[in-house]
């Protein structure tokens, strides 16, 4: 089982690494290691489970969040209608196409690996597609918009050894571009 304790923290240079494709079909180790990663995430946002295990709530993770170097990640949140959970665990994903149209969060995003709350707008695209494989090596390609869009840059980004601060304009960081829209 993960905990907030296997996750680590901005400043280790793994973060700023590219991670490694994953050699399919999943190895043993590979398949525990993406499960144990929905696993963190569904207990993260159980209200009894994350004050019982002391973890932070998230929405997605990324393997080099717990010092694993390989281009797997994990996206888990209740959709914006309150209707089902978002569940991709996704290996070697790709974005194929985007939209030029641009979105972000107001409130900013955090991160399971940063601590302290960074202000400013992340400016993402509106629309992703994604090809990936799925644990079971199926090869997808999902079309994502807004909050789902969001949480699977983010966590891309992770795999490339990027963080979401790194996307804040240092000079004024709470600009909005012209034409982006909010996403709640």
């Amino acid at each position: 089982m993960l905990t907030m304790k296997d996750i680590i923290r901005d400043g280790h240079k793994t973060l700023r690494e590219k991670a490694q494709e994953v050699e399919m079909p999943l190895s043993e180790e590979n398949k525990k290691i993406i499960d144990d990663m929905l696993e963190f995430l569904k207990m993260s946002q159980d209200e009894v489970l994350s004050k019982k295990y002391q973890l932070r709530s998230g929405v997605g993770i990324a393997a080099p969040q717990i010092n694993v170097k390989k281009r797997m990640l994990v996206i888990h949140f209740y959709d914006d209608k309150k209707e089902a959970y978002v569940t991709h665990q996704l290996i070697n994903p790709k974005i194929v196409s985007h939209s030029i149209e641009k979105s972000y969060l107001p409130t900013g995003e955090g991160c399971l690996s940063v601590d302290e709350n960074i202000p400013g707008i992340v400016h993402r695209y509106a629309r992703i597609t994604v090809k990936a494989f799925t644990p079971d090596g199926s090869e997808v390609k999902l079309r994502l918009r807004d909050f789902s869009a969001i949480v699977a840059q983010h966590e891309i980004d992770h795999l490339n050894g990027v963080m979401f601060y790194d996307h804040i304009d240092k000079n004024d960081p709470l600009k909005i571009e012209p034409g982006a829209i909010a996403v709640q």
